[in-house]
């Protein structure tokens, strides 16, 4: 990536990545739900409530096929992790994903 982007644009690929992870966030937030980690990188842990939940909305956004997001521990309680990695990655698919992810929670 470095030798084919340069510095400033694996610079600009890593902010990118971290702004839509807060967008992200933001939209996890705004719905309702629990974002768990402070957003200073390109992952979001969502935190559902309880075990039994959690696990149920991801299977819900597993099978629903809009992203993928995993299951993940965070400080002891069961999450579900989004990571935001993909160069191509744009904020309309952010926002997608928030829109599939929030109708998976409340279904």
């Amino acid at each position: 990536m470095l030798a084919t982007l340069g510095r400033d644009g694996l610079a600009a690929l890593v902010d990118r990545t971290c702004a839509l992870a807060r967008r992200f966030a933001d939209g996890m937030r705004a719905a309702g739900h629990t974002v768990a980690n402070d957003v200073v990188l390109n992952q979001v842990i969502v935190d559902f409530g309880d075990q039994a939940r959690t696990s149920a909305v991801i299977a819900a956004v597993q099978d629903d096929g809009t992203c993928w997001c995993g299951p993940t521990t965070w400080r002891g309680r069961a999450a579900m992790r989004v990571s935001v990695s993909c160069w191509n990655t744009t904020e309309e698919d952010i926002d997608r994903s928030v829109a599939a992810v929030v109708a998976c929670a409340n279904g």
